[in-house]
């Protein structure tokens, strides 16, 4: 990265025939991820990105953890980390509607809950059951609908992360497919409607594991999005590819951030992982896939951001406006959502509450601090790019 000396190599390859001398839609970025900025540069959130917060009702029926799963114009979905089967469903301002659970081993309910997928338009929401390599799809009230094998062969295992695509598709992906991980599928019989092949030249699972007499112990990063909708358009990420993709309307994919050196020329690796675009900034993660079993300890992270406009790497602090103090914002806590390109995240009732009392809060997040109890459902902040 270019910090006085050294530099993250910053390549912008433009289309021959530009005469205006703008950078072309072809053009991408090339990051040099074996060096590391000396900058540090400090961000507000609220300068590049709209921030809305939504109270999620607290009642004896609705008592949850908060784990988000699809945020839509009407509705969102929100479930537990623990794997209880039970799916809340509450209107866009956080009003509590309804609580579904379809756990169990019949044939219209689902053995494990992964994810759950909105599709607003059908009025239908597709739980991806891992377990059993199906996706089952119920309407919002929960009746169950249909369901679906999901890929087989090619070493998959199951979806990782399923988005709404379109009117008639879902995109998926595929973490251990060996040459086609992205996925175009049906809605409503999960046949492959797309593949969508992001070059590589071997595949990499970006794992660790440890064979002993019990079996096999794994370890991992942690939570990075594959799929990032960005502007209408979605970018793919494979770690096995030296490039990260933008998903064009006409299936085609059009290249936006190289990686260098590559990947497979690296031993141990160390992957390159977007976690947050927007008009201004990316942020970008380097993580090294190595892990110590007996410290129960690895995957060492670099973090950094590219300026659009400064043209230039810097490691960064992220703040929170709407904080009266620095309150850092750590960027594996921000998911993408939806197409929209929104970003989810939570922030939990007691420490709202303690933050409220001791005068640390502003506008609108101070107006809903004050009316929550500390045992409350978490509240919501949603994050977008600014129009």
């Amino acid at each position: 990265m270019k910090c006085t000396g050294t530099i993250l190599a910053l390549i912008l390859l433009i289309t021959a025939g530009c005469g205006d001398n703008k950078q072309s839609e072809d053009a991408f970025l090339t990051v040099d991820i074996t060096n590391t900025p000396s900058n540090k540069k400090e961000v507000i959130l609220q300068d590049f990105m709209d921030v809305e917060y939504i109270p999620l009702e607290t009642n004896d029926e609705f008592i949850n953890q908060g784990f988000v799963q699809a945020v839509g114009k009407e509705f969102i979905i929100v479930t537990n980390y623990k794997n209880d089967g039970d799916i809340f469903v509450y209107d866009r301002t956080g009003k509590a509607i309804r609580k579904i659970n379809r756990k169990g081993q019949g044939g219209e309910e689902y053995i494990s809950c992964r994810s759950v997928t909105l599709d607003e338009e059908n009025n239908e929401m597709f739980i991806n059951d891992h377990f059993a390599k199906k996706i089952k799809i119920y309407d919002l009230e929960g009746n169950f609908k249909r369901s679906f094998k999901q890929k087989q062969g090619g070493d998959t295992q199951f979806y990782w992360e399923i988005f709404n695509y379109d009117k008639e598709n879902l995109i998926c992906y595929d973490e251990c497919n060996q040459e086609i991980p992205f996925l175009l599928v049906s809605k409503q019989d999960g046949s492959i409607t797309k593949e969508i092949k992001t070059p590589f030249k071997e595949k990499k699972i970006f794992i660790q594991l440890l064979k002993h007499e019990g079996g096999i112990r794994a370890a991992g990063p942690g939570d990075y999005s594959r799929i990032t909708p960005f502007k209408g358009n979605w970018i793919l990420l494979e770690p096995s590819s030296d490039t990260i993709y933008t998903l064009m309307p006409d299936y085609s994919l059009r290249p936006f951030i190289a990686r260098t050196p590559p990947i497979h020329t690296m031993n141990p690796e160390i992957y390159l992982i977007l976690k947050l675009v927007s008009d201004r900034y990316y942020f970008m993660e380097s993580i090294k896939n190595v892990y110590d079993f007996t410290k129960e300890e690895g995957f060492p992270k670099t973090y950094f951001v590219y300026d659009t406009q400064e043209k230039d790497f810097f490691r960064y602090i992220i703040y929170n406006g709407d904080y009266s103090y620095k309150k850092e914002i750590y960027m594996v806590s921000l998911t993408p959502i939806n197409r929209k390109g929104e970003l989810w995240s939570s922030i939990n009732a007691f420490s709202l509450r303690k933050d409220y009392e001791n005068g640390k809060l502003k506008g609108k997040l101070k107006e809903i601090a004050a009316t929550l109890e500390e045992d409350s459902n978490s509240v919501i902040m949603l994050v977008k790019p600014k129009k």
